[in-house]
């Protein structure tokens, strides 16, 4: 299965009391997203969180695109 259709953030109640984390890790996807927004490279939050790889933030940057590209056409 390619790593775009996997799940690459999870959201369990007994990691982080359920809030969303890269897979294997304790790491927020939230934390990435506010990183973005602040102007900070994916190049930086990747080395600030060496537990998340390249190969797992691409593609859920690119879930998250779908997703809202999906919620943006008309029916």
């Amino acid at each position: 299965m390619a790593m775009r259709e996997q799940s690459i953030v999870q959201s369990d109640s007994g990691v982080m009391s359920g809030t969303p984390v890269f897979i294997g890790t304790r790491v927020p996807f939230q934390t990435m997203i506010d990183d973005l927004e602040g102007g900070q490279p994916l190049s930086d939050f990747l080395q600030d969180f060496p537990a998340v790889s390249r190969e797992h933030a691409v593609p859920v940057l690119e879930q998250a695109k779908d997703a809202l590209v999906a919620r943006a056409r008309p029916d």
